[in-house]
């Protein structure tokens, strides 16, 4: 089979959902093609013919292949300002590209003003006519090539974000249209958040064949006439770790669990969208990172779960290969010991990744998220002091708060700026799971039967505008907190972020 990992994502490691995939289908003796199309089709656009009206888009064209191998090599992340020039200069590519169709398009989003994601009527309108998506050069050549050699039973696309979602539909139009007969299967995470709300009336049925929510290993299994129990498979990334990935070597995703442990948050879709917590232990964890690791001889390892477990956390500690790590972990009392923390970075932990939310306790009681501030200052103490670099996460707009907890939580982080590495500043999106049987009134956030959010009255009169406002105007203006925000790797974000310091070994 042919299994597809479609454009827009950051093209920066190999995409784990379809090697989980391929994982669990050449364990029981099934043939697969692993396509990146993101990463492909990016490249493709990136090397396309193209003209510059401005001095800029002349000096990004002229210097695109040297930047994208500056990307690739260790010694741009050593020089903040050069990369992000490099990163600027192919985003501007990617804008000239994609503004031949009228798109607008990054390494990370991808705009289409007349097909939104969040329409079902819009995106059946991109599957009638893919030779409207910027895209469509490469992918049909690239598929019609494929197909003509391969001949699998059956094609699946992996859709995971709102950016992949318009040429998702493009390229399963283009198959429609060029190759009638052939079975093709849908899947992914936005795929499942769509399919468990409750309007979902399925509107791709003449389009798709099979629709898959969730984990994907059975289900596909069973389409290839597998009655097999729940399969436990490693990633098979094959060909995958060869690619050129825009990072100084491989990053190795890998999740350790699914689901969230802690999964009471208020607002979290995880919770809202009944997602089951699910991990093995962690000896098996460690046996399947430790062949992992051997296999790919990753530059960095990417933990890809909600949150990791203390436990899978004590395991890492515990383990003598010193391998370049990083993940999203919750502030727990673990963290707040510094001869832990030694020991994570002994471990070869460059960075964690903590959603703190609000620097006020009150907020986060009211959003049940289980974080004491005073422990939170320990732990980024004992994290500065062991030097793992922290990525932290700040929500703003959430029913709990108002201006003033919003100002606490511009204190907070201004007396821990010196803890804090990065910052990520987002406004609070109200899933419309949550929306439907909370006591807040709302009303349609985006035009479209697939919004997966709503907008609300916000019961404080603490509205999306003034949020914005307060956050340009007062938070990202503060003396303390403009190196931070100056430190943050456009576009990329987090996922650059490790090779950027200075103790990845590495780098």
């Amino acid at each position: 089979m042919l299994l597809i990992h479609p454009p827009v994502a950051k093209p920066c490691e190999a995409p784990p959902g379809i090697a989980y995939l391929a994982g669990a289908m050449r364990q029981h003796g099934h043939s697969v093609t692993l396509l990146d199309a993101n990463l492909e089709g990016l490249l493709d656009l990136l090397a396309a013919p193209l003209e510059g009206a401005d001095t800029w888009s002349r000096q990004a064209l002229h210097n695109r292949a040297a930047h994208l191998n500056a990307l690739r090599s260790p010694a741009l992340f050593r020089n903040l300002d050069r990369y992000k020039r490099a990163v600027s200069d192919l985003g501007r590519v990617l804008d000239l590209a994609g503004g031949k169709y009228g798109t607008s398009l990054t390494f990370a989003n991808f705009e289409d003003p007349h097909h939104g994601p969040q329409s079902s009527a819009d995106l059946l309108r991109a599957a009638q006519h893919p030779e409207q998506n910027p895209f469509y050069p490469w992918f049909s050549r690239r598929l019609t090539a494929l197909l003509e050699q391969l001949r699998p039973p059956l094609i699946g696309f992996s859709l995971n974000f709102l950016s992949q979602a318009v040429t998702t539909f493009a390229m399963i139009g283009f198959l429609r249209q060029r190759f009638p007969g052939l079975p093709l299967v849908l899947g992914g995470g936005l795929l499942t958040s769509w399919m468990r709300q409750p309007e979902w009336r399925d509107p791709f049925r003449a389009l798709v064949d099979h629709l898959i929510p969730g984990p994907g290993e059975m289900p596909l299994l069973a389409l290839l006439g597998e009655q097999a129990g729940e399969p436990h498979s490693l990633p098979d990334f094959g060909p995958l770790k060869d690619n050129p990935y825009l990072a100084p070597g491989f990053v190795l995703p890998f999740a350790a669990s699914r689901g969230c442990w802690w999964n009471r948050c208020s607002f979290c879709p995880e919770r809202a969208e009944g997602n089951p917590y699910s991990s093995f232990l962690p000896q098996q964890i460690r046996s399947d990172l430790d062949r992992l690791i051997l296999e790919t001889q990753p530059a960095l390892l990417h933990l890809l779960d909600s949150a990791v477990h203390p436990a899978v956390l004590q395991m890492l500690a515990e383990r003598p290969d010193p391998t370049p790590w990083y993940g999203f972990v919750r502030l727990t009392e673990h963290l707040a010991d510094g001869y832990f923390c030694r020991e994570l970075r002994r471990s070869g932990c460059i960075m964690l990744k903590l959603g703190i939310e609000s620097g006020d306790q009150g907020v986060l009681d009211r959003m049940e998220k289980g974080i004491d501030l005073a422990m939170a200052s320990r732990a980024l103490a004992a994290l500065k002091e062991a030097g793992i670099a922290t990525y932290i996460y700040l929500l703003f707009g959430t029913p709990a708060e108002s201006l003033p907890e919003a100002r606490k939580t511009l204190a907070f982080a201004r007396s821990h700026a010196d803890a804090i590495t990065f910052l990520n500043l987002a406004i609070f999106n109200l899933p419309a799971l949550e929306a439907a049987s909370g006591p807040l009134e709302t009303r349609p956030f985006y035009a479209g039967d697939l919004s997966l959010y709503r907008d609300f009255i916000h019961p404080k009169g603490w509205n999306r505008s003034q949020v914005r406002s307060f956050l340009e105007r007062e938070f990202k203006r503060d003396a303390a907190i403009l190196p931070i925000l100056h430190r943050n790797p456009p576009v990329f974000t987090s996922n650059h972020a490790p090779f950027l310091q200075q103790g990845c070994h590495f780098c």
